[in-house]
């Protein structure tokens, strides 16, 4: 057996993080690296304490028919990634690495151009993390330079979604 290039083993991690995600429309998993040492895991759920969408049996925004990467403020839950960010400390994911995968819950297929929202986004900026790997299919993945994030402030375009 061929082994696993290092990169897609994270990402595989990530996907295998998402799996708990209770989001009823997409499933995403982070996982943050750091000197090849996983050092947070998240995915998407609503507030410790609060329902779940999937024990809700319902989405507000699918309710809503709003198109993707818009009012979050609507959601009931926390994103990956933010989730990754808040179970670590700053100094360890300084220039560190966010591996993202995200499923769609109707098709099970990776969703098409994945990438982190406006809000998670600012997040992985305060956090330090350097790079974002976000998969596109099983084997293939875009790597992301935060600091094109900083460079290219989408808040002063004003555009929605992603």
């Amino acid at each position: 057996m061929e082994r696993r290039d290092k990169i897609n083993y994270y990402l595989d991690l990530a996907e295998i993080v998402s799996q708990r995600s209770t989001c009823l429309r997409r499933h995403y998993g982070a996982v943050i690296v750091q000197n090849d040492e996983v050092i947070s895991t998240g995915y998407v759920g609503a507030p410790r304490g609060r329902k779940n969408c999937t024990d809700l049996h319902y989405c507000v925004r699918q309710k809503l028919e709003v198109p993707r990467g818009e009012r979050y403020e609507l959601c009931r839950s926390v994103h990956a990634e933010a989730n990754a960010i808040i179970s670590s400390s700053r100094n360890k994911m300084l220039g560190s690495t966010l591996y993202l995968v995200g499923i769609e819950c109707d098709t099970g297929e990776y969703v098409k151009n994945a990438n982190s929202c406006s809000m998670c986004k600012r997040q992985i900026i305060n956090a330090g993390i350097a790079h974002v790997i976000i998969r596109d299919t099983k084997d293939d993945y875009r790597i992301v330079h935060v600091q094109k994030w900083i460079d290219d402030d989408e808040s002063l375009e004003g555009t929605k979604g992603y």
